[in-house]
């Protein structure tokens, strides 16, 4: 440390500290977009080899549609399942099935991820010039290159905050997309299919020649 001045020292520690609030920021930033998602969807578990959620109840919950404005994808289970759930009342309000939500893209592509990622990245600029531009302020070309080393060294941090801030592009291909009216639609075709079942029962088939 002899020979270094101290202005040096502390603009070299100070840009690492940076360099950590940045880290700090993006990981409690994911770490809140996480839970969220998890509360949101809670009691809920995502099957990747199947897209597709599994309820608390064992039912499935298939792709039925997505938002490319909000790079989202909607989940949504059986209507008749989900009305003769025994835990509708507290699962939910809607006749239409339960409809649970999936960002497509991974951490940080969303909207709200990118500008928590982003103020990440101004930090850790702020990071980087702090002791690039005490460089030039010192009179040592100990100090000099110490501190440019510095802010090379966090640059170099800075990688994993830049290297997947862009969007991911996501092609929805085979998802299915279906309106309310649609809904509506196979709901009514799988009760009529329901009665048309429970019509070649052997019970009701006595029951029409007693008739």
């Amino acid at each position: 440390m002899t020979g270094i001045d101290v202005a040096a020292w502390f603009a070299a520690g100070y840009g690492v500290a940076l360099l950590l609030i940045a880290h700090g920021i993006d990981l409690l930033a994911k770490r809140s977009h996480t839970s969220f998602q998890d509360q949101r969807n809670g009691g809920f578990t995502y099957h990747k080899s199947h897209d597709a959620w599994l309820c608390p109840e064992d039912e499935w919950l298939f792709p039925r549609s997505f938002d490319p404005e909000n790079r989202v994808m909607r989940y949504r289970g059986n209507p008749l399942v989900c009305n003769s759930c025994p835990v509708k009342d507290n699962c939910t309000e809607s006749d239409d099935g339960r409809e649970v939500q999936r960002l497509v893209d991974t951490w940080p592509a969303s909207e709200s991820a990118r500008f928590h990622r982003g103020i990440a990245c101004a930090v850790a600029v702020l990071g980087v010039a702090w002791p690039a531009a005490t460089a030039l302020t010192v009179d040592g070309w100990v100090d000099q290159v110490m501190l440019l080393g510095t802010a090379l060294l966090i640059a170099l941090g800075t990688i994993p905050l830049w290297s997947h801030l862009r969007r991911s592009p996501v092609d929805p291909n085979g998802v299915i997309f279906r309106s309310l009216d649609d809904t509506v639609a196979e709901r009514a075709a799988a009760a009529a299919a329901l009665a048309r079942k429970r019509s070649n029962y052997a019970s009701d088939r006595r029951a029409d020649h007693a008739s």
